[in-house]
């Protein structure tokens, strides 16, 4: 991992441990984002809806980079996205990788 790249990583976990005063990692991060970018009053979820709810996280940070297109949202108010282009075979380490530069240009602009 490049170590600019490192310390952004560094500095921003830094920072959402402090605002969410918790050990903040990747799914915590995810389920953070998938909240908000469902941005309806959800009071329960269930396990169907919480995994639901990562999936529009990883879809949001994945759409810059042309994997997936918003497709709008439905009856209920959640958002979709359409795939539009394949994932590259990555190994588990390429894969948090692209997941972690996708949270990090997120969410660098706006903490």
């Amino acid at each position: 991992m490049e170590i600019h790249f490192q310390k952004k990583w560094d500095d921003l976990i830094r920072k959402l441990n402090r605002r969410f005063q918790d050990e903040m990692d990747i799914q915590k991060i995810l389920f953070v984002i998938g909240l908000q970018e469902v941005g309806i009053q959800v009071d329960r979820l269930n396990k169907d809806q919480k995994v639901d709810v990562m999936h529009v996280a990883i879809c949001t940070l994945l759409e810059p980079y042309g994997y997936y297109e918003y497709d709008g949202r439905d009856k209920d108010n959640w958002p979709h996205w359409k795939a539009i282009k394949t994932l590259p075979r990555l190994s588990d380490n390429e894969q948090e990788q692209l997941i972690k530069q996708g949270i990090v240009d997120y969410l660098m602009p706006s903490i």
